[in-house]
């Protein structure tokens, strides 16, 4: 058995309670991670705040090197940190390192970039004798609640940007999956100074909570649930903190009849829910919208495409998707595959779970097929539901206006995909389709230069240099 520690104060930091890890693609415990209390949460923050005065101090330009380096720690540590990934959350490996961990390297080099970004501000010429002027100001200490899907990823979102805006920052990972993240602190307590950056792992009703309702804590950022979102906002009332939540999701992807037929195909099946994370990705397209006249044959592709998915061991190569993460969220996924047939959706492909559907090696692990329901009722609870896992539902639409009513016939709108080679019809569907995204012929690309923001259910506000900054106004006049 593995065992981490938080990083408090730039020092390993053992909590007294532990908690397991477990591998979820053989259900058996691999690592130890803390339980933290609100004593812990509450050195967590005090380190923070010690550290602020000295890092919001510092030029832009003495940021920006030191996340240079963090940049570096990425690269050379790579593999070790994928590894820790897969095995902690069931991420295949050629998720983990070939997409997240180069684009964190990026990431953070971006974010070191940006650095002068975080205290540009506003001339504005009052008139004689009287100039106004703004300064952008960090928050203060900055707490990023990170999920257990993509750990590595949002770790970075959230301490990379505030970071280079001259916050301090506390993470709090998902105790479903810890340990990349843990491991980070290990890596990066070398290279930034004691108390920028602290790691604190454990429950959310225990660590957690002590986080947000902490009277230190100037910032909270949180990418979760909706429920997780509710929480928090109940909890910080009393202090006011600014916040930032990026929130679950039920991603309409509409294929038009005109469309790439192959390529639209690929990109709401492997791209898009199944073979993403097994659909545990806040963006899953789990909702397939189809017109019409090629419902039929983009169904057969789908089929087609999705018998090539193979099950079992994270860390081969040769796996194409992975587990569900854990056992409750296992009991989650599989329920909603009840509840599609009590309500009525067809099957066309998948439905079992269990250790019957991977090799024996990997039996005791929680294993979902790719599954995918067809329906005419978008208010079926399936088609209306956050299920995060390889569960899909296609639906379909004859006109344009009918398509657009259905996908935004939902309380979530974090991400949309549109298939079509109609320049003018795309156009319209980015303005018209309630989603914070709209990727158009593509799926599930989120480059750092562009926001990623949700609306409705989904949340609001990101994670960016800027949005980790205040403007501050000052006027003189002679």
């Amino acid at each position: 058995m593995r065992e981490f520690s938080n990083l408090i104060g730039g020092e390993p930091r053992p909590a007294d309670r532990t908690l397991d890890s477990v591998d979820p693609s053989t259900g058996r415990a691999w690592a130890r991670i803390p339980r933290s209390t609100a004593g812990d949460a509450d050195a967590a923050v005090t380190a923070a705040r010690t550290a602020f005065p000295a890092w919001s101090a510092m030029p832009a330009a003495g940021r920006a090197h030191l996340l240079r380096e963090v940049a570096g720690v990425f690269a050379a540590n790579a593999r070790e940190l994928a590894e820790l990934e897969t095995r902690d959350n069931g991420r295949i490996i050629t998720e983990t390192a070939r997409r997240d961990l180069p684009g964190m390297t990026y990431l953070w080099q971006l974010a070191a970039a940006e650095c002068g970004a975080a205290v540009e501000g506003r001339t504005v010429i009052l008139g004689p004798g009287s100039l106004g002027f703004t300064r952008r100001v960090p928050y203060g200490v900055v707490v990023g609640i990170i999920p257990w899907n993509s750990p590595i990823s949002t770790f970075s979102a959230k301490a990379a940007f505030a970071l280079a805006a001259g916050n301090t920052v506390v993470i709090k990972p998902a105790e479903q999956a810890a340990a990349s993240t843990l491991r980070l602190g290990e890596l990066l307590r070398e290279v930034l100074p004691p108390g920028v950056l602290n790691i604190v792992s454990g429950l959310g009703e225990e660590a957690g909570d002590a986080l947000v309702r902490h009277p230190g804590v100037n910032r909270i950022s949180l990418t979760g649930s909706t429920e997780t979102a509710r929480i928090i906002t109940r909890a910080s009332t009393d202090a006011l903190k600014p916040l930032a939540f990026e929130l679950g999701g039920k991603s309409p992807n509409i294929v038009f009849a005109d469309a790439d037929l192959d390529r639209a195909a690929l990109g709401v099946s492997t791209q898009s829910v199944f073979t993403a994370n097994a659909g545990q990705v806040c963006v899953a397209g789990s909702r397939i919208l189809i017109q019409r006249p090629v419902f039929a044959e983009m169904i057969d592709r789908i089929t087609a495409i999705t018998r090539g998915i193979r099950l079992g061991d994270p860390l081969s190569e040769e796996t194409t998707m992975g587990p569900i993460v854990s056992a409750e969220q296992f009991q989650r996924v599989t329920g909603y595959l009840e509840i599609a047939a009590k309500e009525g959706a067809e099957l066309v492909f998948g439905g079992r779970s269990g250790g019957e559907i991977v090799d024996e090696a990997y039996a005791g692990g929680y294993w979902v097929e790719p599954t995918l329901f067809t329906t005419e009722d978008n208010a079926l609870r399936v088609c209306q539901e956050e299920i995060f896992g390889p569960v899909a539902v296609a639906l379909p639409f004859d006109t344009d206006e009918e398509a657009i009513a259905i996908a935004n016939d939902s309380a979530y709108g974090l991400a949309a995909g549109v298939w079509t080679r109609d320049l003018g019809r795309a156009h319209r569907m980015c303005r018209d389709v309630e989603a914070g995204t709209v990727w158009v012929n593509t799926y599930r690309k989120m480059p750092p230069g562009l926001p990623f923001e949700g609306l409705k259910d989904s949340g609001y506000g990101h994670d960016s240099v800027l949005a980790n900054t205040r403007e501050k106004s000052c006027l003189i006049e002679t």
